[in-house]
């Protein structure tokens, strides 16, 4: 993930950032003017939107990670090949110049 400035990523401060609104929109209904169940239902209906939005978060991060680790993946094999052509090469050029020296 990207970095800010000070080296948190952005995943951290939006974390952060959803937590504190939580923690906040939370502290908002207890001390509403409204009755106990009513205030229950709406921490309740908070708590299962946030867990939504993690679940969210998470199923993209996953993604994210999955197509970063299949790119790597292939990187690898990319420069696996590149690397045993190489090699190929080389070695080949060895076998003509033995071939010179010999004759």
């Amino acid at each position: 993930m990207a970095h800010n400035d000070n080296g948190v990523s952005t995943g951290t401060v939006i974390v952060s950032f959803l937590a504190g609104a939580a923690l906040g929109s939370a502290l908002a209904l207890l001390y509403a003017p409204k009755s106990g169940r009513e205030t229950r239902e709406q921490i309740a209906d908070l708590a299962d939107d946030a867990v939504e939005k993690i679940k969210e978060y998470t199923k993209e991060a996953q993604t994210k990670l999955v197509s970063a680790f299949e790119e790597g993946q292939e990187a690898i094999r990319e420069k696996k090949s590149i690397l045993a052509s190489a090699i190929e090469a080389g070695r080949e050029a060895i076998q003509k110049e033995k071939s010179k020296l010999a004759s």
